[in-house]
């Protein structure tokens, strides 16, 4: 009998799961930004502008659907002089649903200087709600994240290594439904946000959470430069449908892998065996979270495109990562035997 680790049915959607427009600093309309995409093959973008909740449900249409989010940034220093010498922790909070209009965690007064007068026109708030208030402390940010999950929002930690996000902050942070395996801007610029290390530390303490494939991009380069921040990296979701809570509930359940390029088509376990199918590849590991691991190479001038690993019910979890011949990765997020037995 196969056990399936992606599901057998359903179709993969090519999602970016960070993107920034004119409403916050981004150089594109989310009008422009769709028009990107779907040129790109994306049947779904995340618009998850800074501290501005706006949805966008207008964009969705029979090949297109728009996830309603926003990123808030957390800083160390409010009005530093220099922002980029700042410990921060980001994150960005998409809706599960997409009838959600209020913002969440606002403050009627702070974290509003770059929202201009005419977008926060636009952002409708629970005015029966306090004010929150943002400190770069383990404390804070896991209330944050937990009061945004009570909300009905789905909580991605964004770039940890261009934060600068330590250990100690990341490892205790409460509330995450996943990280950004991959931040393609934040890779593109030299930051090296490729994030397996942070995951398997976070992992490690017990937490149960996801990696995904996100641009993080704000189009200020040419669609045809190498400079270009879209296209980077992207999360391959599978679900029943092209549906708002298809989506989301598929992103709940992790029903999906991040990937710069390479393709995952099957995962299953039979007989003991781990089985991964996949897109032209020159090696696949399999990673767990004891000193166990496995790698299977192409030969000399070929590629491989599927691989099969013994499979150990005390690996206590394994997952994926499978390189083709020009470097890009493709990532799925940790699996636990004792939930697939």
């Amino acid at each position: 009998m196969k056990t399936y680790l992606l599901p057998e049915t359903g179709n993969f959607y090519k999602a970016n799961l960070h993107c920034h427009t004119t409403i916050s600093d981004g150089n594109r309309t989310p009008e422009e930004i769709k028009d990107i995409y779907k040129q790109k093959g994306y049947s779904v973008v995340a618009f998850t502008d800074h501290n501005a909740f706006i949805p966008h449900n207008d964009l969705t249409d029979d090949d297109f659907l728009a996830l309603n989010g926003m990123e808030v940034d957390v800083v160390a220093t409010y009005g530093a002089h220099e922002e980029y010498e700042v410990k921060r922790c980001d994150f960005s909070l998409i809706a599960l649903e997409d009838d959600t209009i209020f913002q969440p965690l606002w403050h009627r007064r702070l974290y509003q200087e770059h929202i201009r007068e005419e977008i926060k026109a636009l952002i409708q708030t629970d005015e029966n709600e306090t004010n929150y208030r943002r400190s770069y402390t383990v404390e804070c940010i896991s209330y944050l994240m937990q009061t945004a999950r009570k909300k009905g929002f789905y909580v991605i930690l964004n770039h940890p290594t261009l934060s600068r996000e330590g250990y100690m902050n990341y490892t205790r942070y409460d509330g995450m439904n996943a990280i950004e395996m991959f931040n393609g801007s934040s890779i593109q610029m030299g930051h090296d946000d490729f994030n397996p290390r942070v995951y398997d530390d976070i992992l490690n303490t017990g937490k149960r959470i996801y990696g995904v494939g996100a641009d993080e991009n704000h189009n200020a380069m040419p669609e045809d430069s190498r400079y270009s921040d879209s296209g980077l990296a992207w999360t391959m979701i599978k679900a029943d449908k092209l549906d708002y809570r298809a989506i989301t509930t598929a992103m709940e359940k992790g029903q999906f892998y991040s990937t710069e390029g390479p393709e995952i088509y099957e995962m299953y376990i039979e007989d003991d065996k781990l089985y991964v199918k996949f897109s032209e590849a020159v090696h696949i590991i399999c990673k767990t979270q004891h000193r166990v691991g496995q790698r299977v190479f192409a030969e000399e001038g070929k590629a491989i495109t599927e691989a099969v690993f013994g499979f150990n019910k005390d690996w206590g979890y394994f997952r994926i990562v499978i390189t083709d011949k020009c470097g890009r990765r493709a990532c799925t997020n940790a699996y636990f035997p004792e939930n697939i037995m």
